[in-house]
């Protein structure tokens, strides 16, 4: 029976395209992360589909989304807005990548890959480049590929992608960090990590993550003083 069960569900093919609404959301939660939708703005219906050539339907659907994710405000009789970022959720996302992080670096530094350790380097090659040309998105695409790579090293893929269900906010904080401060910080932070996985050092590894990680309790001040309608306790 079980063998016949294997069978029946090997040839169900599921070939399903992202729906409209998915796509919508897709579209404007990578927007609202990128912070080219600004933290108090508005949001029309109409405009974003007639803007994407869709009904008001799916968009609609898509702000439900995006406010249970924490990055809209729909507020009755007035319309939806994109949230502010709260302060209270990055710092609780930043303290749980680190503990997440550090304990990734100790695992990978024990027998580090030689593999990883290679694409690490790439990446840092990739960051610096990214850096000369001001190209920010490239440059925070590469950083979250640099750290990804700990959780691959480690056998953790799985940790990973819980991370990234967290740290919505804390990825709004980064893209206004990454176009405010030197970006030649990060890179040497990475440095710093790659070089104490290479000497196969877990305590090295570990406070270098730290060290990187703990970077965001001084920046998160200072952009919230420069942006205060922008955030939220």
């Amino acid at each position: 029976m079980e063998q016949s069960g294997r069978n029946i569900l090997d040839r169900i093919v599921i070939a399903t395209a992202p729906s409209v609404t998915s796509q919508v959301y897709d579209w404007m939660r990578e927007r609202v992360l990128r912070g080219e939708l600004a933290p108090g703005a508005r949001l029309s219906e109409t405009e974003i589909a007639g803007a994407i050539g869709v009904s008001r339907q799916p968009v609609r659907e898509a702000f439900i989304r995006l406010a249970s994710d924490g990055l809209a405000e729909v507020r009755p009789q007035r319309g939806t807005y994109i949230g502010k970022i709260s302060v209270a959720a990055v710092l609780s996302a930043r303290l749980i990548r680190e503990a997440v992080e550090s304990d990734l670096a100790r695992m990978v530094a024990a027998d580090p890959p030689v593999e990883m350790l290679a694409r690490m380097a790439e990446e840092i090659a990739l960051q610096e480049r990214a850096d000369a040309e001001g190209a920010v998105e490239a440059f925070i695409d590469s950083d979250d590929r640099f750290h990804r790579l700990l959780a691959t090293g480690a056998r953790q893929e799985a940790v990973w992608h819980d991370l990234e269900k967290l740290k919505s906010q804390m990825n709004r904080l980064r893209h206004m960090s990454m176009r405010a401060f030197d970006r030649a910080g990060t890179i040497g932070q990475h440095r710093d990590i790659l070089e104490a996985l290479r000497r196969r050092s877990p305590d090295a590894a570990e406070r270098a993550v730290r060290a990187h990680l703990r970077q965001m309790l001084d920046e998160l001040p200072r952009i919230a003083a420069r942006h205060p309608d922008f955030f939220t306790d």
